[in-house]
């Protein structure tokens, strides 16, 4: 019988290595996913805000894209 409970505990022992890797790389996913969120949101920010000073450009120069004719090709 005593074989039979060292045998339960090392596998116990084992398991909770275990769980505490998996625990530590959730953590570390989840973290590196919030962090990724946070540099999307400010790219789209930057995206939107060049998108807006292109636009204003445009139309200060009189470039509005849609009062120029189709290309060629069309």
């Amino acid at each position: 019988m005593n074989g039979s409970n060292d045998a339960q505990a090392r596998r116990l022992d084992e398991m909770e290595v275990k769980l505490t890797f998996i625990d530590e790389a959730v953590q570390a996913l989840t973290t590196a996913d919030a962090d990724q969120s946070q540099r999307i949101a400010a790219l789209e920010r930057a995206l939107r805000d060049l998108r807006g000073e292109m636009a204003a450009m445009r139309v200060a120069q009189g470039d509005d894209p849609h009062n120029e004719p189709p290309p060629p090709h069309y």
